[in-house]
């Protein structure tokens, strides 16, 4: 495990979230401005997270579930 894996799993202590909850979370933020305020697809904001993050559809799904993204 390097130290990029690290990142990705333990809280950062001034906010708690893991680095890919904070990706998802922008991610999501750009892409409901870029619809206008619509509600975002999960496949389209997967796309675009997987850009960022290797993460699994599991992983990603877990992430959205923790964030309380419905």
């Amino acid at each position: 495990m390097n130290e990029s894996d690290i990142d990705d799993i333990i809280p950062d202590v001034r906010d708690g979230l893991t680095r890919t909850e904070r990706i998802v979370l922008t991610v999501l933020y750009e892409t409901q401005k870029e619809r206008g305020g619509r509600d975002v697809p999960t496949v389209m904001l997967y796309g675009r997270v997987l850009e960022y993050v290797d993460v699994s559809e599991e992983a990603f799904h877990d992430v959205l579930y923790r964030l309380g993204v419905r």
